[in-house]
């Protein structure tokens, strides 16, 4: 886990890292999103809230999986796990900290907001499928455009859970008309990581106003004759976090994320 002094340039191809190379550089202070990056490897969004909260935040992830799958929760206090020879307090590239709702520092690391109560979530993250998508033929713009993926607070609202209440999240890659069908077909195998989009076509229809204008990461350029569709996103929780206003709540920052030890290929169904 430790490891000394290390460089916070990118690499060159991020795609061949293992995943304690890439915390490693995390953890050295290098800040960056993280898609394109350890092909083969399972990213996932972190969450991290107070005991007491904990079973409200599992309760609305159980009752909103699509945009919230669960892949791990630690227990109070624990900064690793099964899918994490690492650290989540230290290891991904930045986090934001909530008190009461309000986002109050972003990070490269929560040391010293972390505490022996804290649980963390770990959640699935549409990055896993993003190689996927490619090797099926499917673009994915944003990794060729060098840009974070665009995130979009929507109309719909995710059903509640004890304090939990908040807007479904959803991120967004311009796909070909006629490569919509495969980008489907691909994503619904990986359903511990959002799975199927949720809405293929006119941004309106979730209440998006402008594309260009997205709630988190960056705008992405369509190509002609690409179609916007859009995936449940696992910033959903975060929105959760902003609306109901627990006391402190730990995450990463939106497309920077926590890249764990575990495979795509096993939550590939076949």
């Amino acid at each position: 886990m430790g490891g000394g002094t290390v460089s916070a340039r990118p690499p060159e191809h991020p795609a061949g890292l293992a995943p304690r190379e890439a915390r490693a550089l995390f953890r050295g202070g290098l800040v960056t999103p993280t898609a394109g990056w350890c092909t083969g490897w399972t990213q996932a969004n972190l969450l991290a809230v107070p005991r007491e909260l904990a079973y409200d935040v599992l309760l609305f992830a159980q009752r909103n999986p699509t945009p919230c799958p669960i892949l791990d929760v630690l227990d109070p206090g624990e900064v690793s796990g099964p899918l994490l020879d690492g650290d989540v307090r230290t290891d991904l590239p930045a986090y934001r900290v909530y008190v009461e709702g309000e986002l109050v520092e972003e990070t490269p690391e929560v040391t010293r907001w972390w505490r022996p109560d804290l649980v963390a979530f770990l959640v699935g993250c549409s990055f896993t499928f993003e190689a996927a998508l490619a090797e099926g033929g499917v673009p994915v713009r944003h990794v060729e455009q060098g840009r974070n993926v665009p995130m979009y607070v929507t109309d719909r609202r995710c059903r509640s859970a004890g304090s939990m209440s908040g807007p479904l999240v959803v991120s967004m890659r311009p796909v070909p008309a006629d490569r919509v069908a495969d980008a489907v077909s691909i994503t619904a195998r990986y359903p511990a990581v959002h799975g199927a989009p949720v809405h293929v076509g006119d941004p309106a229809a979730l209440g998006i106003a402008d594309l260009d204008r997205p709630d988190f990461g960056e705008p992405v350029r369509l190509s002609d004759g690409d179609v916007p569709v859009f995936w449940g996103c696992g910033v959903t929780p975060q929105a959760a976090v902003m609306e109901s206003r627990p006391t402190l709540a730990i995450a990463h920052a939106p497309g920077h994320m926590l890249v764990t030890d575990a495979r795509d290929a096993d939550y590939l169904l076949p």
